[in-house]
């Protein structure tokens, strides 16, 4: 009795040039997202600091991994991500982060702002991404939930009970 053969099929799915551009926004700020968060974890200052530095480290890991997700859906899709900086900065959907120090509740104001403009990007290519492939939209919902997790998370450190 012979091995049953494997079949390897050559149509993989291909992105249109819409949804590449609709992913690579996304790439862009979410990795736009990493590096203000580092910026931001690496300048707050004041009362509340530690819980807020070490948040804002968790934050960072949720945007890298994300980043990392989409890129590579990017390419399974057989397209090209372009995480370089010189994309990033000119691409960005995000506002630039302040330069300097900042007390912990102008960096959770900061960083909150950053958050809701990442998660309403996402929400705004989210319909036309679904329509053409629904498996980028599934990484579409993992993002939003992670991010509204850490919005309300560091936005917490500001409201008062």
């Amino acid at each position: 009795m012979s091995a049953p053969s494997i079949h390897r099929s050559t149509d993989r799915a291909t992105a249109s040039e819409k949804l590449h551009a609709h992913l690579q926004r996304v790439l862009v700020a979410l990795v736009d997202l990493h590096v203000q968060g580092k910026q931001a974890h690496w300048n707050v200052t004041g009362r509340g600091f530690r819980d807020l530095h070490l948040q804002l480290d968790e934050l960072v890991d949720v945007a890298r991994e994300h980043s990392d997700t989409v890129a590579e859906r990017i390419r399974a899709l057989q397209a090209v991500p372009d995480g370089r900086t010189e994309t990033v900065a000119t691409a960005t959907d995000l506002s630039p982060y302040p330069a300097g120090l900042l007390s912990v509740g102008d960096t959770v104001d900061a960083i909150v702002e950053r958050l809701a403009q990442t998660v309403d990007l996402v929400r705004e290519v989210h319909d036309d991404v679904d329509a053409e492939d629904p498996t980028s939209a599934d990484l579409l919902h993992e993002i939003t939930a992670d991010l509204e997790k850490q919005a309300w998370m560091i936005s917490s450190e500001n409201d008062e009970a």
